[in-house]
């Protein structure tokens, strides 16, 4: 680990407040809808998926080889990942738990092999189709949004594309008859060997893999992979088979030519958004797992 950094009190005061202020233009939103009872098709995700609460989401942490200098930086010893030091208060990396060891690593195992490998792009977000196909109107997960294309529109879609989703969490949400439409047979013990860096899915959870670390990810690398997962959810939505036009969201209608070449030039980018935030998450692990001998890369 590198040299520490010693962070004065006004200047880390500064760091918490700014990244609280950041996190709460979505927390506060989503908590507003919470009290009204009102669901979101495609923000809700980013907080029922995905299990960082909105009091975490706010929540600065520094990150590995900072100190936070002054009397206040005491309040951060209520977590046991910190310590006290001549300097201040800072995260015990030496003393990372076993658990955390080994997330540590499958997070490593998992990101260092989805970024050996080139991008596959052109699965069009069928995933979504895929997860109410042949599914009655009232069950379908969105109940309370229209199928742009009614339900014999979308299953046509489907059964006229062929459907490649590598990333179980996404599969394991098709409807029966749509399992075996998939190229694929994704499972949790296929993980490392399927993910690939083209996939809506793989990007959107960078965010699940940084707060799975917390609070040794330091928060501006998290709030960054939120944000990202953010972008990454409006386009898995407007290519999805719902109509939320309503919301504001414009159809990427992957049923068509013109559609898919946008949804490809969409996803490309995301991969490339997406490169710099794996390979700082790659770092981090690296970094958290540097005092545990038996951790190294395999």
């Amino acid at each position: 680990m590198a040299e520490r950094i010693v962070l004065a009190e006004p200047v880390w005061h500064a760091r918490r407040d700014g990244h609280a202020r950041r996190m709460r233009a979505w927390t506060v939103p989503h908590q507003q809808r919470r009290v009204r009872g009102e669901k979101h098709p495609v923000l809700d995700f980013l907080f029922t998926y995905y299990s960082h609460r909105p009091a975490q989401l706010e929540r600065w942490h520094p990150g590995p080889g900072v100190v936070l200098a002054g009397e206040s930086a005491r309040e951060y010893l209520r977590w046991p990942a910190y310590t006290a030091t001549p300097d201040g208060v800072t995260l015990d990396v030496a003393g990372l738990p076993e658990p955390r060891v080994r997330a540590a690593r499958f997070i490593r195992d998992l990101l260092s092999a989805t970024a050996s490998r080139a991008p596959r792009l052109g699965c069009f977000g069928l995933h979504e189709w895929a997860m109410v196909y042949r599914q009655p109107t009232t069950e379908i997960r969105h109940v309370d949004w229209p199928l742009r294309l009614g339900a014999d529109g979308t299953d046509a879609v489907v059964e006229s594309q062929t459907i490649k989703c590598s990333h179980f969490d996404a599969f394991r949400f098709f409807t029966e008859p749509a399992r075996p439409l998939n190229t694929l047979e994704p499972s949790r013990d296929k993980q490392i060997a399927l993910e690939q860096p083209g996939c809506l899915h793989a990007t959107m959870d960078l965010f699940k893999w940084a707060y799975k670390l917390d609070p040794y990810t330091p928060s501006d690398l998290l709030a960054d992979c939120f944000d990202l997962a953010s972008d990454v959810r409006e386009l898995d939505m407007r290519a999805s088979p719902y109509d939320l036009s309503d919301l504001g969201y414009d159809p990427v209608p992957i049923e068509t030519e013109r559609g898919r070449a946008d949804y490809v030039r969409a996803q490309a980018d995301f991969a490339r958004r997406a490169e710099p935030l794996r390979a700082n998450l790659i770092a981090l692990c690296d970094d958290l797992l540097s005092n545990f001998t038996d951790c190294q890369p395999s």
